[in-house]
């Protein structure tokens, strides 16, 4: 199999470039066409969901994904639902592809959300907990302590506790509280009589943030019963309001708008700005109000007064409010048998038993498959560099950087040897901004040069760049990936990672820093995409180009692999494909706006999504190119922000067997699962793929883990030995 040609060439393009006569198949697109995006987003987190609710799961992993749901659904509140709140604020009437209005978005938004609300409170209280109790892990309520409980958890209260509470009044003296986002709080109803009506009727009270949210009661090593912080601080609330009655107290939760407003244009440095910018997060428009079920409908209302919000952005809760702070339990209870047997990740084969990795990256680029392949060698390749007197400098971009310091760590070192290191830091990366700002100072201070990038544009791109001298020569090696340089990640999400020294991809990448340091204007490269510039576009002309192979009776068909598809453009360009005969798959993780199955529009598109142990992330884009199949990798997801807003990379393949292992691996084995797939219908509800009578079952997650631990290489599944990617994904068997 012929290695695909570069994208770009100074000499006249081949002929599968060449588009005198492009295919035009009449495509009247619409709203029916289109599936809303924040609808979409919640079906994903409804797969998320039944995840927690699946008894073939250990129950400690379905306690992490019932809590994944809950810090989800918090950050598209604070978000997606805060900009569109902001948007029929300002009175916008625009419709999406989808055709709903911004108003008629948050009608069936609040619709499905209640929904998965009352999934999320079932699977706690009628799954979950009682799961947990059978296994000896108990959450007990104040009338399930005995005295000895009592007693014990009085002393904590008093000696731990109180000291840090601090009750707030509610009264024309003591306006309402500004409330942190996401903070567990208490809202407290006193009695008044007519000797003291002028005290306050009601108090609120924040759960401390600092203190463990779970507290443990003295038991035997066998047995783990808890009591929730909150219920404790209600249990003993009188201490705190000396004469006066406590009628009752309830717990809940603000959510606010956490997106961070920033005019790189007109600040003067956008360190300092993000920082500022921070601190407003927390004290954001309120968007959301969760309260128990079992607060009375007055003190509902009056907390929706105060935070100026309406019955539409109220959500009921029975259960934990903050379910998050339960990952302290999935992490630290010591019962392995409610958890998947631990993984650890073999070093990829062609590092195996080397201690020079620049010696190996000559002899034949390499492939890391994350988490199945460790990622250690992309750090044990740092730490060489950072000591090798021959590397002259080291280039990296740093997204989210994790709280590994291996990684900083090793470039801080490099410039303690008289190497010239650069690093792009992406300060906006969200819910990381704090993170990175800690490690771009530390950075500073070491001297690597620290930039931030270009004004407009986040920095999304995984890229590093070490430049090595050897003889007489200079030798640029590379790594490129489609996931963060993040150890701790890399062990949860599913990612792939290029290392190459091939000439025509270091020039290319050389270039590509040379743009992120501000140094050049962009101009196209030799074989790397780089948006906003030219992705989208090399993206659309191939879809384009299979289109045309279709239509001439050549091989044709797209695979893409991704996290999310939106673009509008991008989905009509792969309608026309479709209605031109062109076969396409699509693996798409979370959000998908195409509406596949579709008469005369889509019909020959297929959508499927694996929800599984390990957070699906990688990109792949394969095109069948009349039987010359190109593939490419990227760190973009098929979205208008990642093409017009972000520093992206997409990067080929060029190695013959790394393509084929990609083919016939990386993409057939999701394509044959009937497991844990879910496939998308033109409805667009989702449905479980199955197994067709005398198929056997198809996990992809579990048959990469298998194939890693096998010593030889493997290119083909011993149970698709054609080496054939299925045509098809296997029917929906209900």
């Amino acid at each position: 199999m012929k290695s695909p040609k570069p994208p770009y060439q100074s000499a006249p393009a081949p002929q599968s470039e060449v588009r005198p006569n492009p295919v035009r198949v009449p495509l009247q697109s619409g709203p029916r066409h289109f599936i809303n995006r924040e609808l979409s987003w919640l079906e994903f987190n409804q797969r998320v969901l039944e995840e927690a609710m699946r008894p073939d799961n250990p129950l400690l992993e379905r306690l992490k994904f019932y809590c994944i749901v809950s810090s989800n659904l918090d950050e598209f509140f604070e978000i997606r639902v805060a900009g569109l709140k902001q948007q029929v604020e300002t009175g916008s009437t625009e419709c999406g592809p989808d055709g709903l209005t911004p108003r008629q978005a948050l009608v069936a938004i609040r619709r499905r959300v209640l929904r998965m609300v009352r999934d999320h409170n079932a699977c706690w209280s009628e799954q979950l907990k009682p799961g947990l109790a059978r296994h000896g892990i108990r959450f007990l309520g104040p009338k399930e302590w005995n005295e000895e409980d009592r007693a014990w958890l009085e002393h904590y209260y008093r000696s731990v506790v109180r000291p840090v509470l601090t009750p707030l009044a509610i009264d024309p003296a003591h306006p309402f509280p500004l409330l942190v986002n996401r903070a567990l709080n208490l809202i407290v109803r006193l009695g008044v009589t007519r000797r003291d009506r002028r005290l306050p009727r009601l108090a609120v009270l924040e759960v401390p943030r600092v203190l463990p949210r779970l507290i443990r009661l003295p038991r035997s090593e066998a047995r783990w019963d808890y009591a929730f912080l909150g219920e404790v601080i209600g249990h003993f609330l009188t201490d705190l309001f000396p004469e006066r009655v406590v009628q009752g107290w309830w717990p809940f939760r603000v959510t606010r708008n956490s997106e961070l407003y920033i005019d790189e244009e007109e600040v003067a440095n956008l360190l300092a700005a993000v920082e500022q910018e921070l601190q407003r997060r927390r004290r954001g428009a309120a968007v959301r109000l969760e309260v128990a079920r079992h607060c009375p409908a007055e003190v509902r209302n009056e907390l929706l007064q105060q935070l100026g919000l309406s019955a539409e952005d109220l959500y009921l809760v029975d259960g934990p409010l903050n379910p998050a702070r339960l990952m302290s339990l999935y992490e630290e209870a010591p019962l392995p048998g409610l958890r998947y047997p631990s993984w650890v990740a073999p070093i990829a084969r062609p590092f195996q038993n080397q201690t020079d990795l620049f010696a190996v990256i000559r002899q034949t680029d390499v492939l890391l498959h994350h988490p199945y392949e460790s990622f250690e060698s992309v750090v044990t390749l740092l730490q060489q560099a950072a000591a090798d007197p021959d590397v002259l400098a080291i280039k990296q971009t740093l997204y989210r950087t994790g709280g590994d310091p291996r990684i900083v760590g090793a470039l801080m070192e490099a410039v303690r040897n008289g190497k010239t290191v650069a690093a792009v830091v992406e300060l906006r990366a969200r819910f990381d901004e704090a993170n990175n700002i800690r490690w771009a100072r530390q950075l500073e201070e070491a001297g690597v040069h620290v930039v931030y990038g270009l004004v407009g544009y986040k920095i999304h791109c995984k890229a590093t760049l070490i430049v090595r001298r050897e003889g007489d020569t200079i030798r640029r090696y590379v790594h490129l990936g489609t996931g963060n340089y993040n150890p701790a990640t890399a062990r949860q999400y599913t990612d792939l990672g290029m290392l190459t020294c091939r000439p025509e991809i270091g020039e290319d990448v050389t270039d590509l820093f040379n743009l992120l340091t501000g140094m050049t204007q962009f101009r196209p490269l030799r074989q790397l995409w780089v948006a906003p510039f030219d992705l989208k576009s090399h993206l659309l002309r191939r879809i384009e180009r299979e289109a045309q192979h279709a239509a001439a009776g050549l091989p044709a068909r797209i695979i893409g692999k991704m996290n999310a598809l939106v673009d509008q453009e991008v989905i009509e360009a792969l309608y026309r494909a479709s209605a031109a005969g062109v076969q396409i798959d699509l693996i798409v993780r979370g959000i998908c706006c195409l509406r596949p199955g579709q008469r005369g529009v889509s019909e020959s598109i297929h959508v499927r999504s694996i929800v599984d142990r390990f957070l699906e992330h990688s990109r792949i884009m394969y095109f069948e190119n009349g039987g010359q199949p190109e593939v490419f990798l990227s760190s973009a997801d098929w979205m208008p922000r990642n093409f017009h807003r972000r520093i992206e990379v997409a990067f080929p393949v060029l190695d013959g067997n790394l393509r084929d292992r990609v083919i016939h691996e990386l993409l057939a084995l999701p394509l044959a699962d009937n497991v844990r797939a879910r496939v998308l219908q033109a409805d667009g509800t989702w449905r479980h793929a199955r197994p067709a009578p005398g198929e056997p079952a198809r996990r992809s997650q579990f048959e990469f883990m298998e194939r890693a631990q096998v010593k030889e290489a493997v290119s083909l599944s011993p149970r698709n030995t054609s080496g054939k990617i299925p045509l098809r994904p296997r029917p929906v068997q209900d």
